[in-house]
């Protein structure tokens, strides 16, 4: 499995983002998507889920009400809508993928900078 993503940049507080997430390889095998974020000194936290055979999803408490996880499974992509963003929601997002044994597989990283 490949993920590769897009979408970061450069946001003012109170802005929005969308990130991608291009899934390729053997995507019969996922059993779930989710985002993580990583912000600088701190370890990568979940931001949110989806399921892949539904469209069953979870947050993170600090982004409830502003992100929204979904999915396009006739471009095999997943998205992150980013809303009201927070210098706080400053980080590198990855992408995330995971199998039935579980293994997980990940993407290269996104910046998302936003500035106060």
């Amino acid at each position: 499995v490949q993920l590769v993503e897009s979408g970061g940049g450069l946001v003012q507080a109170g802005g929005s983002l969308r990130l991608s997430c291009a899934v390729s390889g053997s995507t019969f095998s996922i059993s779930a998507l989710a985002w993580y974020r990583q912000a600088p000194g701190k370890q990568r936290e979940l931001v949110a889920t989806i399921g892949n055979t539904d469209d069953s999803t979870n947050y993170a408490d600090s982004v409830k009400g502003r992100f929204t996880i979904s999915r396009d499974n006739a471009k095999n992509t997943m998205y992150l809508q980013m809303n009201s963003l927070k210098p706080e929601d400053t980080a590198v997002y990855y992408c995330n993928a995971r199998n039935w044994e579980p293994y997980d597989f990940w993407g290269q990283g996104t910046q998302v900078t936003v500035s106060s």
